[in-house]
């Protein structure tokens, strides 16, 4: 080859390779264009997620996740709630929002763990939220945000409704606004429309949790309370025979519910006893009861002693319902042996203010009904203390209310002794009618005490005298009984229509 063809032919490779080599680049640019925009993107997009991936996610859970549910009653004005409850949990930290719960609970005392993995669900922080939703809070939470108003305009006869675009300024004696470049005060609306519901106001109370969550994400967890507003008494039904010589008791729980909540298909259980409680700080009365309801036919309570007091379990679920009293049956016993007593007290002032000198002090005559709570009288179960109604049937067949009396708390083998009132028929009058000084230090005295029986049939009176100091009886038309170091005690018999008077003299030493 010629020199100058080798030199045309080195000229047009060179051009040819230079020509493939811009063209290479030209084809890179645009991929590392395309790379380069990618990565802007996974930057933009990591920028975008990483607040997201911050934030915690939230888990409500209502009543209607309850698996079990288990309330413990005291006879104070307390309730211990056990609320089990199966829900989802994310792992790592969430919040967990816990509803349905009574609105009176006492924040201090909850208590949550996982009934399936407690060494892996720890709370972190508890919070109570009970500012709770009401059209008053709720235009307050929208001051300096927008409301629309919704006004009524008359026109031709019929109603057309205006909405009016207005931002709150202050809710303080009443609503401002500011409609355009206005501000308006008094503006009256028919109602309001918000956008949204604020996150810090609830429409119920609620226990807020933030978890950590480091087991499974179905988790049955239990939360326990105490609330106060929930309480129990026990009440009686006690009807006697027209020979006066026995009786049928019914017992009946009387539960008062006014916590807030409901307690639906829940393991109920009441404690009797006088449990000892630090002094509450002042609480605003709740409202009074609207709705009173009684169960008959109810499952007895099984009875056990637990620690000082008595713990009684219903054999059954029941539900409790807000703003409730329910009666469900603690007893029924028949045909309890009783006795009725007439019984006068005299008073050691008597004897030092006479009203009317010389005339005879009436004393009233107390009528009391006594049985024992033993298994020989048909009971022998431990009486929770409250109200015995005393009950009786009159000569056409029908049951009047004679009187009622409380009682405390009762165990078996004890008596149980009821004031149900004065005798009608029965006249109790006593005087002085001899008072010596023997010396500086002793005297005597004596008593005259005239009982007065109307009724048809004959009575026993028991009549007990307070008598001072060391003394001595000296003379008694009736035994006396010293019931005390300061009381002697006669049993003195009527009959029918008929009058006997109790004389005792009595030597004390001062």
């Amino acid at each position: 080859m010629k020199l100058s063809s080798l030199s045309t032919f080195s000229t047009l490779v060179g051009r040819t390779a230079l020509a493939l080599l811009v063209a290479a680049l030209l084809a890179i640019s645009p991929l590392q264009n395309l790379a380069r925009a990618g990565d802007s993107s996974a930057a933009a997009g990591a920028e975008q997620t990483s607040p997201a991936a911050q934030s915690t996610a939230t888990t409500t859970t209502t009543a209607s996740d309850q698996t079990d549910l288990a309330v413990t009653v005291y006879n104070q004005d307390l309730a211990l709630v056990r609320d089990v409850r199966q829900i989802n949990l994310p792992a790592g930290i969430s919040e967990l929002r816990f509803m349905d719960i009574a609105a009176s609970i006492n924040p201090a005392t909850v208590h949550f763990r996982s009934l399936a993995d407690p060494g892996k669900l720890n709370v972190l922080e508890q919070d109570y939220e009970y500012d709770l939703l009401d059209p008053a809070k709720l235009l307050q939470k929208y001051v300096g945000r927008e409301v629309t108003l919704l006004r009524p305009i008359q026109e031709n006869g019929s109603t057309r409704w205006e909405e009016i675009r207005a931002t709150l300024l202050a809710d303080n004696n009443g609503p401002v606004w500011k409609v355009g470049d206005e501000i308006v005060t008094g503006m009256s609306a028919d109602s309001y429309r918000f956008p949204a519901l604020p996150e810090n106001l609830y429409e119920r109370p609620t226990l807020l949790w933030q978890l950590e969550n480091r087991g499974a994400t179905r988790q049955t967890v239990e939360a326990s309370y105490l609330t106060t507003n929930l309480s129990w008494s026990a009440d009686y039904v006690l009807t006697v025979g027209r020979d006066d010589s026995s009786a049928d008791l019914d017992g009946w729980v009387t539960l008062i519910n006014n916590s807030g909540a409901a307690f639906n298909n829940a393991r109920l259980q009441l404690v009797a006893g006088d449990v000892h409680r630090a002094a509450p700080p002042p609480r605003a009365e709740m409202e009074a009861l609207t709705e009173s309801r009684a169960v008959g036919g109810a499952a007895p309570f099984a009875q056990e002693s637990f620690s000082e007091y008595h713990l009684y379990t219903l054999g059954r679920r029941t539900s409790i319902q807000d703003k409730e009293t329910k009666q469900i049956s603690l007893l029924s016993a028949s045909l309890i042996p009783v006795e009725k007593q007439y019984v006068v007290n005299g008073q050691s002032y008597y004897f030092r203010t006479a009203a009317q000198p010389g005339a005879p002090i009436k004393d009233a005559v107390q009528v009391y009904y006594k049985f024992q709570n033993s298994e020989q009288s048909s009971l022998g179960m431990p009486l929770p203390a409250g109200t015995v109604r005393v009950y009786q049937a009159d000569s056409h067949g029908g049951v009047l209310f004679v009187g009622e009396d409380n009682i405390d708390h009762t165990p078996k083998d004890e008596p149980v002794r009821l004031h149900i009132g004065n005798a009608f028929d029965i006249v109790a009058e006593r005087k002085q009618t001899d008072f010596q000084r023997i010396s500086d230090r002793v005297y005597e005295m004596e008593y005259e005490i005239t009982l007065r029986n109307h009724k048809d049939v004959p009575v026993t009176v028991e009549v007990n005298e307070p008598i001072g100091g060391d003394w001595e009886m000296l003379s008694s038309t009736y035994k006396a009984l010293k019931t005390a170091a300061f009381a002697a005690q006669f049993e003195v018999p009527v009959e029918k229509d008929g009058t006997s008077v109790l004389r005792y003299r009595v030597r004390v030493h001062w």
